[in-house]
């Protein structure tokens, strides 16, 4: 039987699938669950920023006195971090997986000190979200890819344990944010982080929420992105997030560089029991094309000449287009 272990990130995975932070991990239960089921890594319910500092500052008594205010303040951010820290230890003793933290976070500021405290309480890794639309139109260039770069920077002095970046899509050039994250210690990156997707009621004329889940068809951007990443900048691992609603679609991502894939949509939409039926897959599919590891064929087929004519690039759109008559 092939072998379905994989290293990411510097951790040693039973196969490489990851549930992705979201409501699935938010429990040492669910986490539980899904060890059993089969997961290769769990990436805990993230740690907002935003949502921290809106819980606290709406307790905090603008009325009160001052000192008492900020007390209260503190208080609410250290028992929101307290229960996460909580989360991670009570993880770790049902889950002999890796557990990887999640960070989504913006400020660069004290708030990253918090990764101190989240590598004590176990965590086997953390993964940093800065997911931020720019819009200020006094903007300037390369300051949100110099943003990613600070924060990491500035997480990685706290913590030894390794530090994954989760990119959104908003980048001219991937590859040239990626290379610095590299420079500056990230172990992975993952690609891509999902926005949320607005959506306009013209009944009631309001604002609403679009699409919750991912679609098979944004599985293409991250294999594009992948296969050329994971040539240009070989030295760090690739994890592919987003559009995974298949067992085909595992393979593909390694195919195209990374070492591991993360899945949320696919396990809300239909269960648990995905997890068994892709690694079976899986493992059919290695033994029929007589692969004996993941690394065998684990970029495969990425863009080898990064000077050359590559199918991930837009040389090959009017080929595509001649096949549809």
């Amino acid at each position: 039987m092939a072998s379905l272990e994989t290293t990411y990130a510097g951790l040693k995975l039973r196969n490489p699938i990851i549930v992705s932070s979201s409501g699935l991990t938010d429990s040492p239960e669910k986490n539980k669950k899904l060890y059993e089921a089969g997961a290769g890594a769990i990436v805990l319910k993230s740690l907002f920023e935003e949502q921290v500092m809106k819980d606290a500052d709406w307790q905090g008594d603008m009325g009160s006195y001052a000192e008492g205010s900020d007390y209260l303040v503190e208080f609410m951010r250290e028992n929101q971090l307290g229960e996460y820290l909580g989360l991670i230890r009570e993880t770790k003793k049902v889950c002999p997986i890796p557990v990887i933290a999640s960070m989504n976070c913006y400020h660069d500021t004290e708030w990253v000190n918090v990764a101190k405290q989240i590598e004590a309480a176990g965590a086997d890794a953390i993964e940093i979200n800065i997911l931020a639309l720019q819009t200020d139109v006094d903007y300037t260039f390369g300051a949100f890819e110099q943003h990613h770069v600070n924060i990491l920077r500035h997480v990685k002095s706290n913590v030894q344990i390794p530090v994954i970046m989760k990119l959104g899509k908003n980048f001219t050039n991937p590859i040239a944010l990626i290379h610095a994250l590299y420079l500056n210690g990230a172990a992975a990156v993952v690609l891509f982080n999902r926005f949320y997707q607005p959506d306009i009621d013209i009944e009631h004329l309001k604002q609403i929420s679009g699409a919750v889940f991912s679609s098979e068809i944004e599985l293409a951007r991250s294999l594009r992105w992948v296969g050329i990443a994971s040539a240009a900048v070989d030295k760090l691992d690739y994890a592919v997030s987003g559009g995974i609603h298949s067992p085909e679609g595992v393979v593909k991502a390694i195919l195209s560089g990374a070492a591991a894939v993360e899945i949320c949509s696919a396990f809300y939409q239909n269960s648990y029991a995905l997890l068994n039926q892709y690694l079976n897959f899986l493992n059919v599919w290695m033994e029929q094309k007589g692969m004996q590891s993941i690394n065998e064929f684990k970029g495969r087929l990425n863009v080898k000449d990064l000077d050359g004519v590559n199918t991930f690039e837009r040389s090959q759109f009017m080929r595509y287009f001649s096949l549809h008559k």
